[in-house]
């Protein structure tokens, strides 16, 4: 028998017998409360926000978080969203509730029962429309952001007066204002790092005389020998040293330079979270150790003994393991926008201070010439302003559902202006993690490369291609998709081994100076793997023009053989650049660096073919080629080298459509959509069956968020009691001898869900064993720290109890009335129901946990951590039974 039923049993029955004294204590009873608050009142105060501010709440300026200890709440208000409805001028201070537990509290009091004196102190309980922020490593409440926003566009809608119809419009139209905002600004910070990064690039080899601050490419346009660029040799002339060596030396620099710079900017954005809830890592290191301290649900018994019994020692009690560091400005940052779209709390994630840093991190990094891109970056950059633009609009900064919305539409925006490809944005919210034309549009306007242009690209195939070319375009799908699918085994082979040495873990800024001297030393002898990563993807795609300038436009079979030797090893430099870089601690993306590997290899197959055209020119197989009309009139190996780029980049990131519409707003073209979708949908498969998971679903199941793919469903074979455990006292309120609950017995509950990780579960109440309610635990835990002494307060727990009073009386003392927390319909479903159906709840729904009914009567609760922990066993046994 749970303590709720035993500790005053006694005290309860005597209390209850004396009817008439109760009826008296009613009568001559009052309460100060009120709750008479207009619907349209009930809206938030201006609340103080900085760049320290969290994703979904506020955090301390050093932002460490520790969910087992009280939660400050001073500048937290529950009244921005509603989780049931409250007529007007309300009253809970009449209720049936209050006063059966006044009443029973005074017969208690005139007992002598000992105790019981804080209840005249006891605080007032808050009304039933207000909310606390999402702690750190809990899940979005859609269904309750769903109610309370429904709640608030009625309360709008029910003003009929011309003022009401202007802030009706005005609602209306703030998504798309928020969408234009958020474009805008995300194409100016896309031009600041693009000019930037452009302008600082080349550096490393020499300057411009004209302007230290001047590429290259801008101080001398066309000109191949341009007296106006000084290379380092040149500039310094050492006597006794030769230029290259110079040259050398100052490229070798400067990528350590930059490199260095962008990693301790990025180690500036640690964050040191301590919480029940412990993650591997949040960063992209696929070495990252998987084990746990603490896994949800196991051993719970064991660990309720380990909970003090004293409940403000139970309280300040703090987790065993070591807490988790990581760096939100390291790395891509599309595993974690994916798991925060899908209701995953992370504070600071997307706060200003990421984006400041990583937008100066990712300038130096790319700078640095290290096999790094910026395309995945600009996806944590536009949502980080997508997030800290909600804050305008009390309708998305309070709600966290509405805010997904536009978290959405920015990652869209964040593609849109990487690749300068809208439609391939919108596509990218919608297959991977829904407005990108704003950012696509204000790009155009600020022409960042000098071209008029807002893709990264633009390349213009004039030949058509031939029906044999598509056995070598379905070559390039296998090819392509089976590298990208060997680069995550390799990477993840890499980080296990060489990222898990001590000195290593402990600074990570070393391993990025090794890898920036690695690359330094490997790149500068190649004119390929020195170029930018954009640069070089371009020139690989590139068509062969009519005088043949390019040192890529063989004339005859032996050039073709010279540049095969060049590009083979500029491939296996560039493959091996890419792999030991993608983890480090720099603001760093994945997109283009796999896509210019593809390149590589599409290219080499490209003059593959080319020299056969040349070595056997009179082949049936060739005979549909042109006599005559240039050195690509039969084989473009541009064309070869665009779609291998996008089968590898398919193959390390398993998008497919997206893919497409890239390839096919970088070319402007619709002749080669069909390669393009044939060799992406090759390799997609290749993929799939060399290695199941892409490169950032493997770092979210190592990461273990609690992320469920709502693309893909396992087969089950089972039922909902098979994954239920039992039931315990220690993870339910009975109130089935009274609905008085000592607050003391609620914290000790409210720990030991803190202990086991649920720290965004709920105790559900029973009575007689029947479900009648539940109570999530981040409101328990507000309830309880409103209250001053909990030792010696009950907590009324019934949304309903058996008591007609005998008048209407207000009351002057009653115990905490917690009923206004309750959900009294929480969802629920049989033990025999399918798990597709438990699937598609979770999924379809974004439920935080579903209670389990056997017969009627209360059977357990399945919390969505233990059901994500379920499925990836069950996706372990299927990779490997």
């Amino acid at each position: 028998m749970p303590r709720s039923e035993s500790i005053h049993n006694d005290e309860t029955d005597q209390g209850l017998s004396d009817r008439g004294a109760a009826s008296a204590a009613l009568m001559r009873s009052s309460s100060a409360r009120a709750s008479d608050l207009d619907l349209r009142s009930r809206l938030p105060s201006r609340l103080l926000i900085d760049e320290t501010s969290s994703l979904l709440g506020h955090t301390d300026a050093n932002q460490t978080y520790s969910a087992a200890s009280r939660t400050p709440r001073q500048w937290m208000s529950r009244r921005h969203s509603s989780t049931f409805a409250t007529p007007k001028h309300h009253s809970r201070a009449s209720s049936w509730g209050v006063k059966l537990a006044s009443a029973v509290a005074s017969s208690w009091r005139r007992a002598g029962t000992p105790g019981f004196g804080a209840l005249d102190e006891s605080k007032g309980s808050l009304y039933t429309d207000e909310r606390v922020w999402y702690d750190q490593y809990t899940s979005t409440d859609w269904v309750h952001d769903s109610i309370a926003d429904n709640y608030r566009v009625r309360d709008l809608r029910a003003r009929k007066d011309v003022r009401g119809r202007l802030l009706a419009w005005l609602d209306g139209a703030q998504g798309w204002i928020l969408a234009a905002l958020v474009g805008c600004l995300t194409a100016c910070v896309a031009y600041f790092v693009d000019v930037t990064e452009t302008s600082i690039f080349d550096i490393k080899e020499g300057y411009c005389t004209s302007g230290f601050h001047i590429s290259k490419t801008n101080c001398c346009l066309v000109e191949e020998d341009c007296p106006l660029w000084k290379t380092w040799g040149d500039a310094l002339k050492i006597t006794g040293v030769e230029r290259d060596t110079v040259d050398f030396i100052f490229y070798v620099l400067f990528v350590v330079l930059f490199s260095v710079a962008s990693c301790i900017l990025t180690l500036t954005t640690k964050t040191v979270v301590v919480s029940p809830f412990s993650l591997p890592t949040m960063d992209e290191n696929l070495g990252a150790d998987t084990h746990t301290h603490h896994k949800p649900g196991e051993d719970e018994d064991a660990d309720a003994h380990k909970v003090d019994r004293r409940s403000h020692e139970a309280h300040h009690e703090q987790p065993q393991h070591p807490p988790m560091v990581y760096y939100p400005a390291a790395g891509s940052g599309v595993a974690e926008v994916k798991v925060i779209l899908s209701g995953f709390v992370v504070h600071g994630y997307l706060g200003f201070k990421t984006l400041v840093v990583k937008t100066i991190g990712m300038i130096l990094s790319i700078a640095s010439g290290m096999s790094l891109g910026k395309e995945g970056p600009f996806v944590h950059i536009a949502t980080c302003i997508g997030n800290i633009c909600c804050r305008i609009f009390s309708k998305y900064n309070h709600n966290d559902g509405k805010r997904r919305e536009v978290l959405s539409a920015s990652a869209a925006g964040g593609v849109a202006v990487a690749f300068g490809a809208p439609i391939a944005g919108v596509l990218f919210s919608l297959e991977e993690v829904r407005y990108a034309w704003p950012a696509a549009l204000s790009l155009k306007f600020l022409n960042p490369y000098g071209t008029g242009k807002i893709v990264i690209f633009e390349v213009r195939y004039t030949t058509d291609w031939i029906l044999f070319e598509l056995l070598v375009f379905i070559l390039l799908g296998v090819l392509g998709g089976g590298l990208g699918a060997l680069f995550i085994k390799a990477s993840k082979g890499w980080a296990r081994t060489f990222r898990r040495i001590r000195f290593i873990k402990k600074y990570p800024i070393l391993e990025v100076a090794l890898v920036a001297i690695v690359t330094g030393f490997l790149s500068f002898w190649n004119i390929y793997t020195k170029k930018p990563v954009t640069e070089l993807l371009f020139e690989l795609a590139s068509p062969c023009g009519p005088n043949g300038s390019s040192q890529l436009c063989p004339k005859n079979k032996d050039e073709v053989k010279e540049i095969l030797g060049v590009l083979c090893i500029a491939f296996a430099i560039k493959g091996f650049l890419t792999t030991i870089t993608f983890g480090i601690k720099v603001p760093a993306g994945i997109y283009v660096p796999s896509m210019v590997v593809g390149g590589f290899l599409g290219r080499i197959v490209g003059h593959l073919v080319q020299y056969l055209v040349f070595a056997f020119p009179n082949s049936p197989l060739f005979a549909a080629c042109p006599v005559s009309g240039g050195q690509e009139s039969c084989i473009t190996p541009g064309v070869y080298a665009l779609v291998a780029a996008g089968a590898t980049m398919c193959g390390v990131t398993r998008l497919s459509v997206t893919l497409v519409v890239i390839l096919f707003e970088l070319t402007g073209s619709l002749d080669y959509v069909l390669p393009f979708s044939l060799s992406i949908l090759v390799a997609k498969w290749t993929a799939d069956a060399l290695e199941p998971l892409s490169v950032y679903d493997m770092l979210t199941e190592m990461n273990s968020y609690p992320f469920l793919d709502n693309k893909v469903q396992p087969i089950f074979t089972t039922e909902l009691g098979d994954i239920t455990s039992r039931v315990r006292s220690q993870r339910i309120i009975d109130i089935s001898s009274s609905p008085l609950v000592p607050a003391m017995e609620l914290r000790r509950k409210l720990q030991f869900l803190h202990n086991a990780g649920e720290l965004d579960g709920g105790l559900p109440i029973v009575r007689h064993g029947v479900l009648v309610g539940l109570i999530p635990a981040p409101e328990l835990e507000f309830a309880l720290d409103k209250l001053d002494n909990e030792d010696e307060i009950l907590c009324l727990m019934a949304t309903a109890v058996r008591f007609n009073p005998m008048d209407d009386e207000e009351v002057d003392h009653d115990p905490s009335d917690l009923t206004q927390y309750i959900d009294p319909a929480p969802v629920a479903l049989d033990v025999h129901s399918p798990m597709n159906l438990v699937y598609q709840c979770f999924v379809k729904l974004g439920l935080r946990y579903i209670c389990v009914l056997r017969d009627g009567q209360y059977a357990g609760l399945v919390h969505k951590k233990s059901f994500v922990k379920y499925i990836r066993e069950l996706e372990e046994q299927d990779r490997h039974g």
